[in-house]
């Protein structure tokens, strides 16, 4: 039973622990050098506004394509992954909201942990479907880090506008999570919520 095929599960489990962690541990930068944890909330916000732009970028080309279409446009020409890159920017700025650097380094670990088996599953399942047209994608687009000066967009774009409003929260969530964050840490500085834990 590999991770890929069961993410949604076990990405779920995962939340709820770590929220369960985060609830109860303070940020040592916010007790000890404010101004830097201050810092590291407010980059952690730009991160995850980034991070659900990218991916309501990436969703306006994917949605009503996925495996329909091989998709070589927009973020697709720039990186096979873009979706994954993009959470993975957004989930380490959810990170730094907490105004530490662990939580930030422990969810780009749990990424680097678990996606290479998501990617490789899913890169199989489009060779299958696409076969050489894969293949020479593969060949010029890297898989996961972008290479920007490959951008290449169209004029105009066939997109699903209901499909794409049923995706929108997949988007959103990052900025949510990080505004999250910010009230977490602000009902630990009044008391409400407990400081069991310091993280640096």
């Amino acid at each position: 039973m590999s991770f890929a095929k069961h993410r949604i599960g076990a990405s779920r489990v995962l939340v709820a622990l770590l929220l369960v962690l985060i609830a109860i541990t303070g940020s040592y930068w916010h007790a000890n050098k404010p101004v830097l944890g201050d810092s590291l909330v407010t980059l952690g916000l730009v991160l995850a506004t980034i991070g659900g732009i990218g991916r309501l970028w990436c969703n306006l080309y994917i949605v009503g394509y996925k495996n329909a279409a091989l998709l070589t446009i927009g973020p697709y020409s720039m990186t096979r992954n873009p979706l994954y890159f993009f959470s993975s920017i957004g989930g380490v700025g959810v990170g730094l909201a907490t105004g530490t650097f662990g939580f930030a380094i422990a969810i780009a670990g749990l990424f680097a942990l678990t996606y290479p088996s998501v990617i490789l599953s899913e890169e199989e399942r489009q060779r299958s479907i696409h076969g050489k047209a894969w293949d020479d994608y593969v060949a010029a687009v890297p898989r996961f880090f972008p290479r920007f000066s490959q951008l290449t967009e169209p004029a105009d774009y066939m997109a699903h506008p209901l499909l794409f409003r049923r995706h929108l929260l997949d988007a959103v969530w990052f900025t949510w999570a990080a505004a999250l964050m910010i009230l977490i840490s602000q009902l630990r500085e009044v008391g409400i919520m407990p400081n069991v834990l310091t993280l640096f």
